[in-house]
């Protein structure tokens, strides 16, 4: 049943996919500005610049640039950027790794901070711990990331100097031998312990930065669905039993809590590669969202393109993964899939 609704899905998120990248590649080609010339510089001859646009088809109709980069798409090609004068899809291979470690780090400090201070908020409702709860998820949730970055820089890289504040590695550290891209991965299987740290070090600041949007979401929202649970008759009768106040909370009030924040956990997850470009910006970090800015301000048209088809394909492919997760954890919703 879960699998069905899952390819239906998928089947979807296809079709929004051919529709972005149409929308997308409009939206670029209509931008102001000669990509053949930026690319080229104002020192490049007529001639030049009509020999690049005449490579990349830029003086041919909307419809048949579309068509030919369908065509290129279908073998794997996304095309040769402008700005790095390299195939997109190194481009990316290159640089989405940084972003995707970045990410998946800030998501392990969002879930495991958020999900706890929502959870004690609601259980010490109107007391204490439920107002320093409310006012970290309040500041989390109001200030931008990179002004996170910047605070955090000053903190732990100025005052109180414990952590670095630019790059993945120190200099003098040897960079690992790329296998999945992930230095916290590669690191470990190369056996170098010290790189491992190192790396993890200089990752610290930047995905609590990136996190701390998430983190006040999160607690908020676990906050409100746990008082809300709070308010059932069958939280009534496990207190009338005398359960212990921990094993309501974390088993009979957290979990149909948990459905709602896990779908707002998904949606934060994807949405962290396209907001990721301020952090990567403040700490000097490596990734697919600094590229895809600064592709953006060459009007780099492939790599743009092949940037926001990844962006989008995250969101759909979380949107999918969440589907099946809220699936598992709540029978109601499976049974009615599978009624469908």
């Amino acid at each position: 049943m879960i699998w069905k609704s899952a390819l239906r899905r998928l089947g979807a998120a296809l079709i929004v996919m051919v529709g972005i990248s149409m929308l997308i590649f409009a939206i670029a080609r209509v931008m102001p500005g000669d990509p053949a010339r930026i690319a080229l510089g104002p020192n490049a001859s007529a001639a030049q610049v009509a020999a690049l646009r005449a490579e990349r088809h830029l003086d041919a109709p909307l419809p048949i640039q579309y068509w030919e980069f369908v065509k290129a798409l279908s073998r794997g090609d996304l095309g040769k950027s402008l700005y790095t004068n390299r195939p997109v899809t190194t481009d990316i291979a290159q640089f989405l790794p940084a972003t995707l470690e970045l990410v998946i780090v800030s998501a392990i400090i969002m879930v495991l901070i958020g999900l706890p201070i929502g959870i004690l908020s609601a259980h010490f409702r109107g007391r204490l711990p439920d107002h320093v709860g409310r006012l970290i998820a309040l500041i989390g949730v109001c200030t931008p990331a990179f002004v996170w970055g910047v605070i955090l820089q000053l903190f732990f890289g100025y005052f109180w100097p414990v952590f670095p504040i630019e790059g993945r590695l120190l200099e003098s550290t040897p960079v690992p031998p790329d296998v999945t891209g992930f230095f916290l991965v590669d690191t470990l299987l190369a056996g170098n312990v010290p790189a491992f740290f190192d790396a993890l070090h200089h990752l610290i600041l930047p995905a609590v930065a990136l996190a701390m949007a998430g983190l006040g979401q999160t607690a908020r929202l676990t906050r409100s669905n746990m008082i809300e649970v709070y308010d059932r008759p069958y939280i009534e009768m496990a207190r009338a039993y005398g359960f212990r106040p921990l094993r309501i909370a974390t088993r009979y009030a957290f979990r149909p809590a948990f459905i709602p924040t896990l779908t707002i956990l998904g949606l934060e997850f994807a949405a962290m590669l396209g907001n990721a470009f301020l952090v990567e910006k403040v700490f000097g970090w490596p990734g697919i969202s600094r590229y895809g800015v600064d592709v953006i301000i060459r009007k780099d048209l492939d790599a743009i393109v092949g940037t926001v088809l990844i962006i989008a394909a995250a969101f759909l492919i979380m949107n999918i993964v969440v589907d099946i997760l809220v699936s598992i954890i709540n029978p109601r919703i499976r049974l009615a899939a599978g009624r469908g």
